[in-house]
């Protein structure tokens, strides 16, 4: 006796969760390769600052990044093979992805209505200045 499976246009329900989990992932990944030089090379000041590293760190923070997500894809695999299962993996590995993509936009939603009501633009008196 078989069980009948949810499908869609033939294909499995879970297909989809993996791909649009991979899609995003290779999304975060690609993004923040072609990103994370910049940043760091950028000025640390003017109107869009970096953090203003020398080209040479820079570029070994972007070697240990770039190592540390294919070490980590073993340990990963490890924990999802043996300890948590498939659906929880796929999950947590969301939450951490979404997790680091918020830390890296806090500092904006934070940062920026400050900037805002100090800025001489928007309204604030010149003799802050």
């Amino acid at each position: 006796m078989s069980v009948k499976e949810k499908t869609l246009f033939g294909h499995p329900m879970g297909l989809y969760v993996l791909f649009f989990t991979e899609m995003w992932e290779r999304f975060s990944y690609y993004g923040m390769r072609a990103l994370l030089v910049l940043f760091m090379t950028a000025a640390a000041t003017g109107a869009n600052p970096g953090l203003g590293f020398e080209v040479g760190k820079a570029t070994a923070v972007y070697g240990l990044y770039t190592f540390s997500v294919y070490l980590l894809t073993l340990a990963g695999g490890w924990v999802a093979d043996n300890i948590w299962g498939q659906r929880k993996s796929v999950y947590v590995g969301g939450w951490i992805i979404a997790a680091g993509h918020f830390t890296m936009a806090a500092p904006l939603v934070v940062l920026l209505p400050r900037a805002c009501l100090y800025h001489p633009r928007y309204g604030a008196p010149e003799a802050q200045y």
